[in-house]
């Protein structure tokens, strides 16, 4: 159908991949959790980081593009295991990386729990930007809305992102001021990698 397909999965190991490739799956997005602290308090999941890893090694090695996602502040808010899981995929060579962010949301656990705050999430950007200096960097749509996002927005750009997913007024306003070339896609920001492979 001419269609690009992108799955974004939990752990995988490498039966699931090797089906992934052989179903023809253009890329696979995969959150990548540092602590096995949050990993158990947050996603109550009876596995470890060694499993993230194991994931991102069986998709490495089938060759089939991936797209790691990095979530801040996933640790109710707070920091911790982002950097480590940033240091898990430097060991692999992604298509791209994503930064996206804990937000609260009604109905769930942590609702009322405080989101990381911008310079969390552009700090969490800026590391991501010093060890993957060639690959496309882009902070992603999961991220908290209003004032936050448009501060969010103009600090991931300091930080030297190469994209945002649906992008505040004030980031595009900042982004020309400072002769950024600016231009849109319609596709998952995670397609990134293709985007600016075809400029």
């Amino acid at each position: 159908l001419g269609l690009t397909v992108m799955v974004h999965s939990g752990i995988v190991d490498a039966e699931a991949v090797a089906l992934l490739k052989g179903a023809g799956v253009d890329a696979v997005l995969i959150d990548i959790i540092g602590s096995d602290e949050t990993i158990k308090q947050v996603y109550n999941l009876n596995v470890t980081t060694k499993q993230y890893e194991a994931s991102l090694a069986s998709l490495s090695q089938a060759g089939i593009a991936f797209v790691p996602h990095v979530i801040a502040g996933l640790h109710h808010g707070k920091l911790l295991g982002e950097f480590d899981a940033l240091q898990m995929i430097r060991r692999y060579k992604p298509a791209a990386v994503v930064v996206i962010s804990f937000m609260p949301i009604h109905g769930t656990a942590m609702e009322k729990t405080v989101p990381p705050t911008p310079v969390d999430i552009a700090k969490t950007a800026a590391v991501a930007r010093a060890m993957f200096a060639e690959v496309p960097l882009v902070l992603g749509c999961m991220r908290p809305k209003g004032k936050h996002r448009a501060q969010t927005d103009v600090l991931a750009l300091k930080a030297g992102v190469d994209g945002i997913a649906f992008p505040s007024q004030e980031a595009i306003a900042f982004a020309q001021s400072r002769g950024f070339a600016v231009g849109y896609s319609a596709f998952c920001c995670a397609q990134i990698y293709r985007d600016l492979a075809s400029k």
